[in-house]
């Protein structure tokens, strides 16, 4: 049980005043109208009032610390010319509630979350559940990222993927994804391959693009060092030293996840995604992936990340569309 008198330390309002040495970059800091402080405030509680360059926190001495270590984060992180955009906010603001309080060891210590460099950007976990994925990623040669959608599962998978590439730890990046329905009837589509299969495939370009630059990226769907492959198409190749990306992969059929992880070939990693509540299989037909997942687990060299609607970082209420939707499943009998 906490004492009583430390948790009157805790919870005591406190009142602290930050200064930033740069009013254009303390502009950017609190965002327009001030929308970033008052994530900060809705966040965490607190009291967050701006002037000029300063800004006074109000609140419990815990609250306030952490919104202290929120702003002087991302203050940082725009003094080394990035941008900081509302989920950069909302995922630093995870990072310091996952840090908790600080004051009995080292006011000035940090727990830092994972990241992935490529030459566009560095990109940093905003969750807990990211940063395992993360790991994850630069540990083990099979990773499986399960979970609602905007929690970053297919966005970290391609920068993982792009920095290998970037580095030359493997000769190509290869993406797949079941298209319209695990049949892939792709045949009345109009166009090439390539064509046929873009529109199903746009989420992975979006990162692509955000990655990397966009010559970079045509340079290398030209030469085949980034190759679209619809899921059908791996039948019968071996992939080696390549990062191998499947996104959506709920909707694919039992045989077809274990043809597909079976193509992994010498120096190759495989990154399989995909959302266990939106599967559009034909019903009686077992996903794939949620199979994959039960079979493989505790399997040396095999990594599993589930995130939760918590990890989601879009618009906040998307994450409680989430919520929503999580708690009507079980009346639902939703397949996994």
């Amino acid at each position: 049980m906490i004492p009583a008198a430390a948790v009157s330390e805790e919870t005591a309002k406190t009142q602290i005043v930050l200064a930033f040495e740069d009013n254009k970059l303390a502009s950017a800091l609190f965002g327009q109208y001030g929308q970033n402080l008052a994530l900060v405030e809705r966040k965490l509680g607190v009291k967050a009032d701006s002037r000029g360059n300063q800004v006074t926190l109000e609140g419990s001495r815990s609250a306030c610390e952490m919104a202290r270590r929120v702003l002087t984060g991302l203050y940082d992180q725009l003094k080394r010319g990035q941008d900081v955009t509302t989920g950069d906010v909302e995922g630093a603001v995870r990072q310091a509630i996952a840090q908790g309080s600080l004051f009995d060891t080292d006011p000035t210590a940090r727990i830092a979350f994972e990241e992935i460099i490529v030459r566009k950007r560095p990109v940093r976990a905003r969750t807990a559940a990211q940063d395992g994925y993360i790991r994850a990623l630069k540990k083990h040669s099979l990773v499986f990222g399960t979970g609602p959608a905007g929690t970053g599962k297919t966005w970290l998978a391609v920068a993982q993927a792009v920095q290998m590439f970037e580095r030359k730890e493997v000769d190509r990046i290869i993406l797949s994804r079941p298209a319209v329905e695990a049949g892939e009837r792709l045949g009345f589509l109009p166009g090439d391959m390539r064509e046929k299969v873009d529109p199903y495939l746009r989420p992975i370009y979006d990162a692509l693009h955000d990655l990397m630059d966009v010559r970079i990226v045509e340079r290398a769907l030209e030469s085949g060092d980034i190759e679209i492959a619809p899921l059908a198409f791996m039948r019968g190749r071996t992939l080696a030293n390549a990062c191998v990306i499947l996104d959506e992969a709920q909707n694919t059929t039992s045989m077809q996840m274990k043809m597909f992880l079976t193509r992994l070939g010498e120096n190759s990693r495989m990154i399989v995604t995909g959302d266990p509540s939106q599967i559009d299989l034909p019903p009686g037909q077992v996903s794939g992936l949620s199979e994959a997942v039960r079979l493989l687990e505790g399997v040396e060299d095999v990594g599993h990340v589930a995130f939760s609607a918590q990890d989601v970082i879009r618009h906040e209420l998307v994450q409680r569309i989430v919520e929503a939707y999580d708690r009507a499943a079980p009346v639902r009998g939703d397949r996994r």
